[in-house]
């Protein structure tokens, strides 16, 4: 029966590595473990040298550490808050968000510059969607537009040849 306080392998590199603790606990040789794991006796020589010093733990998996995050947690909380107040709170014209108008009231409100690729991350990660404003000009004439396409476009665009043309 397994003890209880044993964990249980997160993958399975650490449940290669805790094989080899246990076969070189048996007796086998370094070139054996190798051998019967698929690995390296290189491999096997580093895990046994991490079991030496930090015991059957330091075989186990970490979270590999990453970055610091330059937003603090309760900046991250604030940013929906600064958000809801809408882009023309900012000065932007039009109540759009986009990455590059996140990016500018982050840089602004707490000092901290991200690509805008990145503030799409954050925004992601806060349950957001981006919205990306329609372009158009301001003298656009809608019934004008749809006159053409229905009228004249009909007679300039190119019609498939007939199959029995000459």
């Amino acid at each position: 029966m397994k003890n209880k306080k044993t964990k249980q392998p997160k993958d399975w590199r650490e449940s290669r590595r805790l094989q080899a603790w246990e076969l070189k606990q048996k007796g086998w040789k370094q070139q054996d473990i190798a051998e019967a794991l698929g690995v390296t006796p290189g491999a096997v020589s580093q895990w046994m040298a991490r079991a030496k010093e930090g015991g059957v733990a330091a075989l186990h998996s970490r979270p590999t550490p990453g970055p610091t995050p330059r937003l603090s947690q309760e900046q991250r909380t604030q940013l929906p808050v600064l958000l809801a107040k809408g882009a023309a709170h900012f000065g932007f014209r039009g109540d759009v968000w986009t990455r590059q108008r996140i990016a500018v009231v982050i840089k602004d409100e707490f000092g901290v510059t991200y690509t805008p690729t990145h503030v799409g991350r954050i925004v992601r990660q806060l349950g957001w969607s981006l919205q990306k404003p329609v372009e158009r000009a301001t003298q656009r004439d809608e019934a004008a537009i749809e006159h053409w396409r229905s009228e004249e476009w009909e007679q300039v665009k190119k019609k498939p040849p007939r199959k029995d043309a000459p």
